[in-house]
């Protein structure tokens, strides 16, 4: 953990497998107390800048987001000090104004997930309740608006994300359902994650690619793969373009809100934490050791 020097991890998502450009490119194997992640993540320098990439679904897609190990995924980059996170998601368009290719940053999630006790580190002896008003990064989030905005995409900074389970997609009473709740787009993989790192210490952002209008759009044809697909590979493209100029404006040093997460969030007293689950949440609670 503090052998390493903070870093920047990128989470891909569909159609995001790979990154090119690194320098000194090698892939790692972590193990981790809840498993192997997702793939072996990719590491190397991106514009100066130590990153680390990671596949969501693993190199061809092989992972559905119910299956995700959204904890070993983070524990492993978090034990290789990772500080701050763009995580690249495909998403439904729940707005008429919000077209596919479009990128949205949101600001906000909901959560209509069923296995959320597989979304925390906490446990186990070690009782821990982060702050999650304000689930996305907003300096991070700042950072990806202004260079998506160079890189000519049209954005849309801030909305929520609602997030199911999948692997279905919407029926259209759930789709309608959604919009008439105020909600800007659909997927089944972020939020998790977004939980996971504010636990981690670690600020997130999310990159949201829209590639359909879920189902509630009559006049289109409902979601189906071969339609997310057809836009999955220009929103990749945008994705890389946005990535690559985002890095490195990230700033050298952790110092953001995000970075001190736990401060007044660990109920637990330390004499009482038990050993095991402090070996097992070393990278996370290294601090307060």
């Amino acid at each position: 953990m503090t052998d390493f020097p903070p870093s920047i991890g990128i989470i891909g998502g569909s159609g995001l497998y790979d990154l090119e450009g690194f320098e000194e490119r090698e892939e790692i194997r972590v193990e981790t107390p809840y498993g192997l992640p997702s793939d072996p993540l990719i590491t190397g320098k991106l514009a100066g800048r130590r990153v680390y990439f990671l596949p969501r679904h693993g190199k061809g897609h092989r992972i559905l987001p119910t299956e995700l190990n959204h904890r070993a995924n983070i524990w492993a980059l978090r034990s290789l000090n990772v500080r701050w996170i763009i995580a690249v998601t495909a998403v439904g368009s729940l707005k008429e104004e919000y077209a596919p290719r479009d990128v949205v940053l949101p600001d906000q999630f909901f959560d209509r997930t069923s296995r959320r006790e597989h979304h925390t580190f906490f446990g186990r002896g070690i009782v821990g309740h982060v702050a999650f008003a304000d689930p996305i990064s907003a300096g991070l989030r700042t950072l990806l608006a202004a260079e998506a905005q160079k890189a000519g995409a049209r954005v849309h900074n801030g909305g929520t994300y609602v997030n199911m389970d999948g692997p279905a997609f919407s029926t259209r009473a759930e789709s309608n359902a959604n919009r008439q709740l105020g909600f800007d787009v659909i997927g089944m993989t972020n939020l998790p994650e977004a939980k996971l790192a504010r636990e981690a210490e670690i600020a997130l952002a999310t990159l949201a690619m829209i590639t359909d209008y879920d189902c509630w759009k009559t006049d289109e044809a409902h979601v189906t793969v071969d339609a997310v697909m057809a836009h999955v590979s220009a929103n990749v493209a945008m994705a890389k373009r946005i990535i690559a100029g985002v890095i490195p404006q990230i700033p050298m040093e952790p110092t953001w809100p995000e970075h001190q997460a736990l401060d007044g969030a660990l109920m637990t007293d330390r004499k009482l934490w038990p050993e095991e689950t402090v070996t097992a949440l070393k990278p996370i609670l290294q601090r307060f050791l």
